[in-house]
């Protein structure tokens, strides 16, 4: 059995692979190897360097990752290239198929014996869980994967902290989303900060934005946006763009929050990820509708030439296709179109894969056309199928907005007891 393998000792390997061999133990001889010496080793009562394990593994004509870990190379080249494929099935958004992935390296007993590699596989399983809203999954394996005694490179660390802050902010909590983060987080601007660290620093803003903590997040912005355009590392410096848009949009600077998205969008590299680029382009038009609806008729040349590499793309994520094609449905809404909202809003709605986390906001957007085009029945049913998602959502400022909407849908088709009860349910997810 593979475990059995990997149970062995380094010393029961090179007996194992010299008797596989027919050589006897003076055949393996050598000034650093007596018959001796070897034998010590084969019944574990020495523990070979690395440089005789190094020579042991040259005239036993195998592989020093084999007498180390109890794993050949063929095997390690297989785990590589399965996390490579896992990898790549995750950012075009097939999260499923991405978890099923995962989860089948994770099963590998080869793992136990390659514990930087067995790190790689956990933290992509807990990223894909995650993009499935198994949050509380998640977070369970990061968790371990922080606490376990497995040595972990900095940057790893980094990595899993920030997962788990995401996760938290995902599942509501966010005291732990903002308590990890700055545990990990340098208190000086000035020391050695680093790619993971300023996407670290940008789920850090996220949570500080979601919990309303406008004051601290900008402060906090205007630190973490200098030391991201110091380092000019592109994909980090994007998302500390976004960020700092979306604080500066919460607290009413929206002149800023233009200019930051508009800043990411220009230095976004072409080889970003499809997820990536998808999400900053319906935050870009998210931004655009709250702060300059006036230049829209100026961006409507870029914004078709977005929607028709939507309909052409293979590639895109289905969550986050989704989102930009609900801020176009809005777009239209914005501009007294709710006809053309509605036929948007309808190719959503049919669609079988939209993301649990965007289903409330679609149902909200087609209460609002409803509402518009006069048709009550119809905006009452999508304001209750919105009310029945923000029931099971966390009580956030973004779940907030959504019973807000509904109370305003509802004070407009005439039903005031209700249009109550939703004012109430906003002010209680903000604390009132």
């Amino acid at each position: 059995m593979a475990s059995d393998v990997l149970l062995e000792r380094p010393g029961q390997r090179v007996q194992k692979v010299r008797r596989q061999r027919g050589l006897s133990q003076a055949q393996l001889g050598a000034p650093e190897l007596s018959d001796s010496y070897v034998s010590l080793i084969e019944s574990g009562k020495r523990n070979p360097s690395s440089a005789v394990l190094e020579l042991l593994a040259e005239k036993l004509d195998c592989s020093l990752s084999y007498l180390l870990d109890g794993v050949t190379p063929e095997q390690i080249m297989q785990i590589e290239d399965g996390l490579r494929h896992a990898r790549q099935v995750l950012e075009v958004g097939e999260v499923v198929e991405a978890r099923a992935r995962y989860a089948t390296l994770l099963g590998d007993d080869a793992l136990l014996g390659l514990p930087q590699l067995r790190q790689k596989v956990e933290l992509g399983l807990a990223a894909a869980l995650q993009a499935c809203d198994e949050v509380d999954e998640a977070i369970a394996l990061l968790v371990e994967v922080r606490e376990r005694d497995a040595p972990m490179s900095a940057e790893r660390y980094v990595e899993a902290t920030r997962l788990l802050s995401r996760c938290y902010r995902q599942r509501g909590d966010l005291f732990d989303a903002v308590r990890v983060a700055e545990q990990v987080l340098p208190d000086d601007f000035r020391s050695a900060w680093s790619n993971g660290l300023l996407f670290l620093g940008a789920e850090l803003l996220a949570a500080y934005t979601e919990r309303g903590d406008l004051v601290r997040g900008s402060q906090f912005c205007a630190e973490l946006l200098a030391t991201a355009e110091r380092l000019a590392i592109a994909p980090a410096l994007v998302r500390v763009y976004r960020e700092a848009a979306l604080v500066a949009l919460e607290s009413g600077r929206g002149t800023e929050a233009l200019a930051h998205i508009e800043r990411a969008l220009t230095v976004q590299p072409d080889g970003d990820t499809p997820s990536r680029r998808w999400r900053l382009r319906g935050d870009y038009v998210q931004v655009l509708m709250t702060v300059s609806p006036a230049q829209i008729k100026e961006r409507r040349e870029m914004l078709a030439s977005w929607e028709v590499e939507l309909a052409e793309g293979s590639s895109i994520p289905v969550a986050d296709s989704m989102r930009f094609a609900t801020n176009m449905a809005r777009l239209e809404l914005l501009l007294g179109r709710p006809a053309r909202a509605a036929e948007r809003i309808e190719k959503i709605i049919t669609t079988e894969d939209v993301p649990e986390d965007l289903r409330a906001e679609v149902h909200l957007l087609a209460g609002q056309t409803m509402a518009e085009l006069g048709r009550r029945q119809n905006a009452l049913h999508e304001v209750t199928a919105a009310a029945e998602q923000l029931e099971q959502a966390p009580a956030t400022r973004r779940t907030a907005r959504g019973w807000l909407t509904i109370a305003r849908v509802l004070e407009r088709i005439d039903e005031p007891a209700q249009s109550m009860v939703a004012y109430r349910r906003a002010l209680v997810c903000v604390g009132v």
